[in-house]
């Protein structure tokens, strides 16, 4: 393991002097001493290292330095061989202003922006009333009240899941991205609010950590962000579902308003009411429409009328065969008329006779006899036997 220790040692000596850049997690001035001890604390990652420096170092660089800040430090790599640790001893040491602090930010956000945290596509519907909410927020806040009075004045039944972290400092990102963990492995959570006061860019910071924006990307829960007031916007609001202006308006977006769901549904049940009273109406009408038809109101009257229509069709079916027979009667009597004008009887009947010879051969001339031939005469009433005498 000496040996071990001795190479990793050895390597490291050789990489000289680096720039560093971190977040002052802890600083440790001991009076009399002339060596101040900083933890340096990497924003994006779980990660610091211890950092020795002279007071004069730390004064010259930055006199008013506070647990929280951006530093950049020039610094050497050491190695501890007997505690196997590796720490930077810094001869140089700078407070990163708010200038590069926005400037760092918003090439981040452009970073994010261009890998699709931001897209609006991804963004998921919160429920309609949720089960159950998770909170993070800081213990006994003004933001962690204003969510829980507000979101029980809309829906008193509401319940909440309250994980209570810190909201700035060197602390914060990785008691935050735990407690994302925490309420996104809990099935009973339907959304979760991140919710923290107002405050300077400086206090706001933690809320625009990567590490803290990729955490609340990859839940599968809806997260709304509730950081600060409505000028306020930290990086992390962008990437959640949901960006409230301000905690109020978070518990107002997260579950409905009781008395204003009791109004709605009132009217609806109003005009469901008037709907089926004017559907009601309108078939009665159209049943009273029906109902006063002559068919239905006097039934009798299609009988009636159709018995009406029988007896007149009968009256002139008998006026027709009537006509009909009158007229071949005339026709029959006419034609009896004409056969015995025209019958050899009626000529009898005026005076004339039939002359027949004896194979009754009707003589209609003296040269068809001869004398001696015998003859009939056919009378109107009998006949005559008569001889040819000349």
């Amino acid at each position: 393991m000496r040996v071990v220790s001795q190479k990793v040692g050895a390597w490291i000596a050789k990489l000289g002097w680096v720039w560093v850049d971190g977040q002052v997690a802890q600083i440790s001035r001991r009076p009399g001493a002339s060596t101040v001890f900083l933890t340096l604390r990497d924003p994006s990652a779980d990660l610091s290292l211890t950092v020795t420096t002279n007071r004069d170092v730390l004064d010259a660089g930055a006199p008013e330095l506070r647990e929280g800040a951006r530093v950049v430090l020039h610094a050497k790599p050491e190695f501890y061989a007997a505690r196997g640790t590796l720490s930077l001893r810094a001869d140089e040491i700078r407070q990163v202003g708010l200038g590069e602090l926005l400037a760092r930010l918003e090439k981040l956000k452009k970073l994010l922006a261009a890998e699709g945290l931001f897209d609006r596509a991804r963004k998921r519907r919160l429920p309609f009333l949720p089960g159950r909410i998770g909170l993070i927020t800081g213990r006994a806040s003004a933001a962690e009240r204003d969510v829980l009075t507000n979101a029980r004045r809309r829906w008193p039944a509401v319940e909440f899941r309250t994980v209570n972290v810190a909201v700035q400092g060197p602390s914060a990102v990785p008691q935050i991205v735990d407690a994302l963990r925490v309420l996104d492995a809990d099935p009973t959570i339907d959304v979760i609010i991140i919710a923290r006061g107002g405050g300077g860019i400086e206090d706001l910071l933690p809320f625009s950590d990567e590490a803290l924006c990729r955490a609340v990307f990859g839940c599968r829960t809806p997260v709304v962000s509730a950081i600060g007031h409505e000028t306020d916007a930290p990086l992390i609001d962008y990437v959640a579902d949901v960006r409230a202006s301000t905690p109020t308006d978070a518990a107002k977006r997260v579950v409905p308003d009781l008395t204003e769901e009791v109004r709605l549904i009132g009217q609806a049940r109003h005009r469901l009411e008037r709907a089926v009273r004017n559907l009601v109406d309108r078939e009665t009408h159209r049943l009273d429409g029906l109902r006063s038809r002559p068919v239905l109101a006097r039934p009798q009257v299609m009988v009636d009328q159709r018995a009406t229509e029988l007896t007149a069709l009968r009256q002139r079916a008998g006026r027709c065969l009537e006509h009909r027979l009158s007229a071949a009667d005339d026709d029959l009597r006419h034609t009896v008329a004409r056969l015995r004008a025209l019958s050899p009887a009626a000529t009898l009947d005026r005076g004339y006779a039939i002359v027949q010879r004896a194979d009754g051969h009707v003589v209609r001339a003296a040269a068809e006899v001869g004398k001696g031939d015998p003859l009939r005469v056919r009378l109107a009433d009998g006949e005559l036997a008569a001889t040819v005498d000349g």
